[in-house]
């Protein structure tokens, strides 16, 4: 996956998370989804590096929570948020 550097104001952004938040994701956790990744961005000290976003409908509704990273699109269920954060979005830090 290509990471890409963005300067936002100060910061430089190594990687966009972005969880739809629209009506179905949010009836299937998006909200918990992102309680995961604000605290793991916390708890990884990536304030700064890891910019998360909310988007309206990714099309995903029929599979589960739609989140995008950087361009990669992924469909997750609340219960799976903690894995994908160690997987791809630290394990995308490290590469």
């Amino acid at each position: 996956m290509k990471r890409r550097k963005k300067r936002d104001g100060r910061r430089r952004i190594d990687m966009v998370v972005t969880v739809c938040v629209g009506s179905s994701c949010h009836l299937k956790g998006s909200k918990q989804i992102i309680d995961v990744f604000q605290k793991k961005i916390g708890e990884n000290a990536l304030d700064g590096k890891v910019e998360l976003r909310g988007s309206f409908c990714m099309g995903q509704c029929v599979n589960g929570v739609g989140v995008k990273l950087d361009e990669q699109l992924y469909s997750l269920q609340p219960e799976e948020a903690e894995r994908f954060f160690s997987e791809h979005i630290l394990g995308g830090m490290k590469k």
